[in-house]
C-alpha cells in the first residue's frame, strides 16, 4: 500500500515474537496467566496472516506460492520474510500436531474477527482491523519479522556508505544522519514507547476538544504489537473529502496550527511525523464538530528549555520583521553568518518577504519558483547549516515542511490566523518561563499583566481581520464611509 494510504499509515517495528513448543507446554501447564496468553497470541498475529497464504500490498492479494504474481520489489521481499519467519518459528512444532493446532487457536480465543488484509503497510510494520471478544473494535499494529535484528545492520551500512562518500567528497556533511538514525530508530521500534507518547500528548493537549488520539490497550500490547482504539477518517490534505463531508477547511488548518504551536512553543514535546496518513479528519455525527485524529506516535522530539525559548524569540522576531532579533536568535541557534538562509528555510519565504514581514502577504507563484530554484544553488550552504544547528532543529525543519505541504494542499498556506496562533503560544511560553525564573511577586505580576495585554492586542487584531473579511465588516466600512462623506 502506498505511503499514507488507508486510514492508518505506519512507521516502526521489528521482531517476529516467536512462541516455541516449550513455551506452549508451559502455557498448557498453567505457568502463564490469561494476560500472558493474550500477549503471546498477539505476537503470532502477523505469522498467522502469512500462514493463511495471503498478503496485501498495493491493494492486491498476493499468494506466496504464486511466483507468477509475486515477482519483484517490496511485495516479494515482505512476503518472503514473513513466510520464512512463520515456518522457522514453528519448525519444532509438527504440522497437524496438538501444539500446532494450539498455536492457531490462540488468535480465535483473543479475537472475534481479525482482518488478514492490512489497513496500511509500510517498511517496518502494518496495521490490521480486528474485533475483540468483548466487542471492541481495535487497530492492531504489528512489526514485520526480522526488522529489529536488521535495523542495526542497516545503520552500520549507512554509516559505511556515508564515510565512503565523505572520503570522495570532503564537503559532504551528512554524518548527522547516522547519529539521528541511531537515536530515533530504537524508539520507533519500541511500540510501548509509542503508546506512552500517545497518552502523554493526549493528556498534554486535553483542552483541545477537537483532538482525538487512539486509546492504548496496555493489557494486550507488547514492544512489538500495539493494540489501540480503532479510528478512521479522511486524510488531512484531502480537500475534496472535507467538502463532501461538510468540514470547514480553514477551521482544520487553524486547529492543526494550534496543535503544533502548542506542542512546539509551549510544551516542547513534538509529534514529528505529521504526514497526511498520520493526521486524519472526521466530522462527528452527534455534535457536527470536525475532529483531528493524530496517529503514529513513535517519533517525537523533546526540546530543551533553552532551545525552546530561543526558538520562540526567533519566531516572534520573524513575525514582527525585526531583523536585528532575527540575526541574534538565529546565531544563538547555530546559524552563524548564514542566518538569512536559516530564516528563509524556517519560513519557506524569500529573504525579501522575510524583511517585509511574512504575515503581510501570502506566498506568490513567482516566489515559490524562486525558492525552489535557489534551493539547488545554495545546497553547500544548506548542508553546512544543517550540520551546525542543534540536532533538535532537524526534526522541527522536517515537521515544518510537512505542515506547509498540508497547508498548500488545502490552499491555506501563510494565512494570518496561523501566525496569530504562533504569536499567542510564543507569548505564553516566554511569560511562563520568565515567571518560573523570577523570585519577586511584583515581577511575576508584572509579567502576567504584560502577557495579558499582549494577548488582548492579538485578540483585537484577530477581530479586526474577521470584520475586514466578513459581510458585516463590509457593511460597517460602507456605513462609516457614507457618514464621512455626509459630514463634508
Amino acid at each position: 500500500m502506498p505511503r499514507g494510504a488507508g486510514p492508518y499509515h505506519l512507521r516502526g517495528g521489528g521482531g517476529s515474537g516467536r512462541l516455541g513448543a516449550r513455551e506452549l507446554k508451559c502455557r498448557r501447564a498453567g505457568e502463564a496467566g490469561s494476560s500472558v496468553m493474550a500477549r503471546r497470541a498477539l505476537k503470532l498475529v502477523s505469522l498467522a496472516a502469512a500462514a493463511s497464504g495471503i498478503y496485501l500490498y498495493g491493494s492486491k492479494f498476493l499468494d506466496p506460492n504464486d511466483f507468477g504474481v509475486v515477482r519483484v520489489g517490496r511485495a516479494i521481499a515482505t512476503t518472503a520474510v514473513i513466510t520464512y519467519d512463520y515456518l522457522t518459528s514453528l519448525r519444532s512444532v509438527p504440522y497437524g500436531s496438538e501444539e500446532y493446532d494450539f498455536v492457531k487457536s490462540q488468535i480465535k480465543e483473543l479475537f472475534m474477527s481479525f482482518e488478514d488484509t492490512p489497513l496500511g503497510a509500510a517498511s517496518l510494520a502494518q496495521v490490521h482491523k480486528a474485533v475483540l471478544q468483548d466487542g471492541r473494535t481495535v487497530a492492531v499494529k504489528i512489526q514485520h519479522p526480522k526488522v529489529q535484528a536488521q535495523s542495526s545492520k542497516d545503520i552500520l551500512l549507512m554509516e559505511v556508505l556515508l564515510l565512503v562518500v565523505k572520503q570522495i567528497f570532503p564537503d559532504f556533511e551528512f554524518m548527522w544522519l547516522v547519529e539521528e538514525a541511531k537515536k530515533n530508530l530504537p524508539l520507533e521500534l519500541d511500540f510501548l514507547n509509542e503508546g506512552r507518547n500517545a497518552e502523554k500528548v493526549a493528556h498534554m493537549l486535553k483542552n483541545f476538544d477537537f483532538l482525538k488520539v487512539p486509546r492504548i490497550y496496555w493489557e494486550l500490547s507488547t514492544r512489538r504489537v500495539l493494540l489501540m482504539e480503532f479510528m478512521e477518517g479522511g486524510q488531512v490534505n484531502d480537500r475534496a473529502y472535507m467538502e463532501r463531508n461538510g468540514i470547514n477547511v480553514n477551521e482544520i488548518s487553524r486547529n492543526l496550527g494550534k496543535l503544533y504551536s502548542e506542542m512546539i512553543f509551549v510544551n516542547g514535546f513534538v509529534h514529528c511525523d505529521p504526514h497526511p496518513g498520520n493526521v486524519l479528519v472526521k466530522k462527528c455525527p452527534a455534535s457536527g464538530k470536525a475532529h483531528i485524529i493524530l496517529l503514529d506516535h513513535g517519533l517525537y522530539q523533546v526540546l530543551s528549555e533553552s532551545f525552546r525559548m530561543d526558538y520562540c524569540h526567533l519566531w516572534q522576531a520573524l513575525i514582527k520583521a525585526d531583523m536585528k532579533r532575527v540575526q541574534k536568535y538565529s546565531r544563538r541557534l547555530g546559524a552563524g553568518d548564514l542566518y538569512p538562509l536559516f530564516a528563509c528555510m524556517l519560513t519557506a519565504r524569500s529573504w525579501e518577504s522575510v524583511n517585509r514581514g511574512i504575515d503581510r502577504s501570502p506566498v506568490s507563484a513567482s516566489e515559490d519558483v524562486e525558492i525552489r530554484s535557489n534551493a539547488a544553488a545554495y545546497l553547500p550552504q544548506i548542508t553546512q547549516l544543517l550540520n551546525n544547528v542543534p540536532r533538535q532543529m532537524l526534526l522541527l525543519l522536517k515537521t515544518n515542511d510537512l505542515l506547509r505541504g498540508i497547508e498548500s494542499a488545502l490552499h491555506t498556506r501563510a494565512s494570518a490566523s496561523s501566525f496569530l496562533n504562533m504569536s499567542r503560544c510564543c507569548i505564553r511560553a516566554v511569560s511562563t518561563y520568565q515567571r518560573s525564573k523570577s523570585h519577586s511577586l511584583y515581577r511575576r505580576a508584572q509579567i502576567s499583566v504584560t502577557e495579558a495585554l499582549s494577548l488582548w492586542q492579538i485578540n483585537l487584531y484577530e477581530l479586526f481581520l474577521w470584520l475586514k473579511g466578513s459581510q458585516l465588516g463590509n457593511w460597517v466600512i460602507a456605513l462609516l464611509s457614507r457618514m464621512h462623506h455626509s459630514m463634508y
